[in-house]
């Protein structure tokens, strides 16, 4: 089976401009990215996907794979699925570029020990939350699943809600997951629901039309960046755990 990783890394946000170029310790975000992507021993590849020219020639400049993307799409998801017209694979797997703290070790927990590349086959990764504040941060996206890790609802608001009791750990999203050829066709295909539109979260292409996605709980350590004072807190992380990568 081939397998490739996947980064995409848009160029323009109003809200935080050029978000992979960041830097941290010295490097840009997107270095950390694709240096534990690169990694991860199953994959094949590892591309970035933009649609900035800049991002690209830094990309390039440590020696990344880069797929140059549309600059309309308004989803990650849209981005990996013009990837899969481009490069042929069974797995795309997506490790989204403001995660720079998630490891190769964490990264394959959303590849599943048998599949069937023809089939249809979604999974994400989701982690325990750690500071009951972060609960109540409507920047942390809640997943709520059933006994067999399939997804049932996704929200900022914390869900669910503890009225007969506390005994529940909340499950926060981790931005990398697995994507056959057959379900990124699917997500190309299908319209916006409700409720996607609403919370603006496209794993609702699937919920909302029943197309089951797997949740898998890496319970790993995951900083992802929304906002410039992000990177303080992943600059503490790395230091303190003294994780610092070297692409051989």
């Amino acid at each position: 089976m081939k397998i490739v990783g996947v980064i995409p890394a848009r160029g323009g946000s109003a809200r935080f401009y050029n978000k992979p170029l960041a830097n941290i310790l010295g490097k840009p975000m997107i270095w950390w990215v694709y240096t534990h992507s690169k990694e991860v021993e199953c994959f094949d590849e590892v591309y970035v996907a933009t649609d900035s020219e800049e991002i690209k020639s830094v990309c390039e400049s440590f020696g990344a794979k880069v797929v140059m993307t549309s600059e309309g799409h308004d989803t990650a998801t849209e981005r990996l699925y013009e990837v899969s017209q481009k490069i042929e694979a069974d797995l795309y797997v997506m490790v989204n570029g403001d995660e720079p703290v998630i490891e190769a070790d964490d990264i394959v927990k959303c590849i599943p020990a048998n599949l069937n590349k023809d089939e249809f086959y979604v999974s994400n990764l989701m982690t325990d939350f750690k500071d009951p504040v972060e609960v109540v941060d409507t920047t942390n996206l809640k997943i709520v699943t059933n006994q067999d890790g399939i997804c049932l609802f996704i929200s900022r608001s914390p869900i669910p809600f503890p009225k007969a009791g506390m005994n529940f750990t909340y499950q926060k999203f981790v931005g990398v997951g697995a994507f056959t050829k057959k379900a990124l066709q699917y997500y190309h295909e299908t319209q916006r629901g409700p409720i996607e539109k609403i919370e603006e979260n496209d794993s609702f292409r699937f919920i909302e039309n029943r197309k089951d996605i797997y949740y898998i709980n890496a319970n790993c350590e995951t900083i992802s960046v929304d906002t410039p004072k992000d990177i303080d807190k992943v600059e503490e992380y790395l230091v303190k755990s003294k994780k610092v990568p070297v692409i051989q």
